[in-house]
């Protein structure tokens, strides 16, 4: 504002101040992060700003920060059968069908081919699209969600890229290369091994155990017979005593 005085002097804020998620410097119009933990998406803020002379003029703007969530658990796949080039070209139209399919807002993650083709962009004919669906409240949607809504419109799906492509297009929902397990099916698993380990050990100890018994059982029956071929106190054989006294 090229104004002197209070009528340059301007003052930037949040319009209704829509979200708990971010905050703005009134001096500065700098706008921050105040908590977006377990959250990510695209945020759409209005901001005002406003001079300080007697007739107060003001001015508003839409900003859009999107909040970046990669290692999301809730990532989905998508496949379709078109090139990579095409599809990029195509991104706001691909996502505004997929919105208008599930009914969620949904974020971009990434946009990708098969590694081996990957420097050859435009001949390449199957792309992947990673997605995340948000709520109203910007929580993520469950993958498992996404996925059973996606497979269930799949006809609606493809019907409406065909238009935005003008060719025949066909979708696929595959599982992320690398997808990190959810931690209570890792912890699930750790208990599982454990359990398993721990039987097993114990097992083994109770099987030695009986072994050792019966061992020591032998040897105290053995103790109790009178063996032929035993030496007597001065190392001769008592078999021969008993020889010489059947002959006797």
């Amino acid at each position: 504002d090229p104004d002197s005085g209070d009528n340059g002097i301007l003052l930037y804020s949040l319009v209704n101040h829509q979200t708990n998620e971010f905050d703005i410097n009134e001096n500065t119009g700098q706008i921050f992060t105040v908590s977006v933990a377990g959250k990510a998406g695209t945020f759409y803020l209005e901001v005002q700003v406003s001079d300080q002379g007697t007739r107060r003029l003001t001015a508003q703007t839409t900003v859009n920060i999107t909040v970046d969530s990669i290692s999301s658990s809730n990532i989905v796949m998508v496949v379709l059968n078109q090139q990579i080039n095409v599809v990029e070209r195509n991104m706001a139209e691909v996502r505004r069908v997929l919105e208008d399919i599930l009914g969620w807002n949904v974020y971009i993650v990434d946009v990708f081919s098969n590694e081996l083709k990957r420097k050859a962009r435009s001949t390449t004919d199957e792309t992947l699209v990673n997605i995340i669906a948000f709520d109203e409240e910007h929580q993520e949607v469950p993958a498992q969600d996404v996925k059973r809504k996606l497979r269930e419109q799949m006809s609606n799906l493809e019907a409406e890229l065909e238009k935005v492509f003008s060719a025949s297009v066909t979708a696929a929902i595959e599982e992320p290369p690398g997808a990190s397990a959810p931690p209570e099916l890792i912890a699930a698993i750790v208990l599982s091994v454990l359990l398993a380990c721990t039987f097993i050990a114990f097992l083994l100890y109770v099987i030695l155990d009986v072994k050792r018994k019966r061992y020591q059982q032998f040897c105290s029956n053995m103790e109790g017979i009178d063996n032929p071929w035993a030496s007597d106190k001065n190392g001769s054989l008592k078999s021969s005593e008993k020889l010489e006294h059947m002959n006797n």
